[in-house]
């Protein structure tokens, strides 16, 4: 299993780039931001651009992992997304995973102006999308004239430093995007059922995990692609544990135990927020970053 974390884009740089540098330092495998205009709560506060606090991540460490977790078609186009990804992946030296999802009814549906999608649009304009986004990672030239996106002889020379392109990590658990993952994935992510954050239990949460993955199976298996070729990640704060895994070591080992159990490979844990829902001690989440995997193996 890997552990890694999640860092919120709401810090000036002179303080941003000291929890990037912390994470490295920690030992996670990977650190990634979301990749939003503005996001619930903190809407009214400080939110920095993904793209840009990548980059500068990218700069001031030289072996954690780097991405977002997720971008959606909410407000990105293919073409400019992957020219971004392309020049991120150079500038980090091939340490690029692009968490990918479909998206919601957030601040970000309508920033632009437009009114929010339905679900069956959000699904057939995420599928065009990654597939686009397949294309323009990994040809030199693309020209493309879909429902939703277009593209005309667009070039991205020289392509990603990671080959055939930079890792896809695609968010999802409808059928729909499942068949996504498969296809197109490298990784798989889920925050759990959402319909049991409120008043489900941790066995529920679980058993619904456990579900996704089967359904998960059958979509690679229907294409005759190997499951195990898939990461599996877990963004957490999302099930109905919400941060009770971060109270203590045990109660983190004990979780991570259960979900590596089901198949989970990696787990994503909110780096702390002081007065938010992401709130946690420092000292336990760094003593678990350090600590609970050797647990893990013991």
């Amino acid at each position: 299993m890997r552990l890694s974390t999640v860092i919120l884009p709401i810090h000036r740089w002179s303080e941003g780039q000291k929890i990037w540098r912390r994470a490295e330092e920690l030992g996670f495998h990977a650190a990634y931001t979301y990749d939003h205009l503005s996001w619930r709560t903190f809407r009214d506060g400080p939110w920095f651009g993904s793209v840009p606090t990548l980059t500068a991540a990218a700069a001031v460490t030289e072996r954690l992992r780097l991405g977002t977790l997720v971008t959606s078609p909410n407000f990105r186009h293919p073409v400019t997304l992957a020219k971004d990804l392309i020049s991120l992946d150079d500038v980090s030296n091939g340490r690029i995973t692009l968490g990918i999802g479909a998206g919601g009814n957030g601040f970000d549906a309508t920033a632009l102006g437009q009114e929010p999608w339905t679900p069956r649009e959000r699904a057939d304009r995420f599928g065009e999308f990654v597939q686009l986004l397949d294309r323009l990672l990994t040809e030199d030239a693309v020209s493309h004239e879909g429902d939703f996106y277009s593209a005309s002889e667009v070039r991205n020379i020289p392509g990603c430093v990671q080959r055939p392109r930079l890792p896809l990590a695609v968010a999802a658990t409808g059928p729909r995007g499942l068949d996504l993952a498969a296809k197109y994935g490298q990784a798989w992510v889920t925050t759990g059922d959402p319909k049991l954050f409120e008043s489900g239990t941790p066995e529920q949460s679980r058993e619904a995990i456990r579900g996704q993955l089967t359904k998960l199976g059958a979509a690679c298996e229907k294409i005759g692609r190997d499951v195990g070729e898939l990461d599996k990640i877990l963004l957490t704060g999302f099930t109905p544990d919400r941060n009770r895994p971060l109270e203590s070591l045990d109660a983190f080992v004990d979780f991570a135990g259960r979900h590596l159990e089901l198949g989970i490979t990696e787990i994503v844990l909110h780096w702390p927020i002081p007065d938010s829902d992401f709130a946690a001690d420092q000292q336990v989440f760094e003593r678990i970053a350090t600590e609970a995997l050797s647990q893990l193996r013991a």
